[in-house]
């Protein structure tokens, strides 16, 4: 399960890496965010063959929580609101399958909540377009480079962080102000 106790982890996909890890380490609860990859078939894939496209994986971020201060429903809540689920391979420019959205749940459990979830927000009309996030079981999960850790902490003043990372982070603050570790 997870190294803290009574921790769940939640690994979900929706466009780079950055723009997740930086928003789920704001989140209460949230204990650690990982940058990696799920979802392929190539072993140990660095960020080079992910990048290319041909690994079959996503960029994910792997989401270790305390449930007694903020629940996996309250994960995906966040998570569709930081991203467009109704984008088919793709988030903004970037443009794959590594930047699908994704759900890659850890326990039945997930994979029923995220269900629900997908289903009430289609249910809403809140998009336009149908959600086309997958919904599939984590098979295997591989740590990104340390550089690609806490990237948007340690490269506020890069270009993509400014123009991509900051904005996102400042629609969940702001909607999410309640929810805030600070």
């Amino acid at each position: 399960m997870s190294e803290y106790q009574n921790s769940e982890v939640a690994t979900l996909a929706g466009g780079c890496f950055w723009c997740l890890e930086a928003v789920f380490k704001d989140l209460r609860g949230v204990e650690r965010v990982e940058s990696g990859y799920a979802g392929g078939q190539t072993l140990n894939p660095t960020y080079r063959e992910v990048c290319n496209g041909t690994t079959g994986h996503a960029e994910v971020v792997q989401v270790t929580f305390n449930p007694e201060e903020v629940s996996f429903r309250e994960i995906l809540e966040v998570f569709f609101t930081i991203h467009d689920p109704t984008t088919l391979n793709r988030q903004g420019a970037d443009v794959g399958t590594q930047y699908r959205s994704a759900i890659f749940y850890h326990t039945p459990e997930q994979k029923e909540q995220a269900e629900e979830t997908i289903a009430r927000l289609n249910a809403e009309k809140i998009w336009n377009a149908p959600i086309v996030t997958q919904v599939a079981p984590l098979t295997e999960f591989y740590k990104a480079e340390d550089y690609h850790q806490d990237y948007f902490e340690n490269n506020p003043a890069q270009p993509y962080c400014q123009m991509v990372v900051a904005p996102k982070v400042s629609k969940f603050r702001q909607k999410f102000l309640e929810k805030l570790k600070r």
